[in-house]
């Protein structure tokens, strides 16, 4: 996977647009996807392949990831 992203970065039309929002921000790669929090766009990324992307999102949608 691509060192530097140079897509879009997007986050979900549901986290509004305050700075003070908790939103993960994510970017096409070439093969994958990069993540970023949206509070620290110059920090650390996460970058995955899709089909990990995809695995995290049924899980994410599926509520396996939801706090007790």
């Amino acid at each position: 996977m691509e060192g530097r992203v140079k897509a879009g970065w997007r986050k979900s039309s549901f986290s509004g647009s305050s700075t003070d929002e908790v939103c993960v921000e994510v970017a096409g790669l070439t093969g994958g996807v990069a993540m970023r929090d949206s509070k620290d766009p110059d920090g650390g990324r996460l970058s995955v392949s899709g089909d990990h992307f995809g695995r995290l999102l049924h899980r994410i949608q599926a509520g396996l990831l939801d706090r007790p």
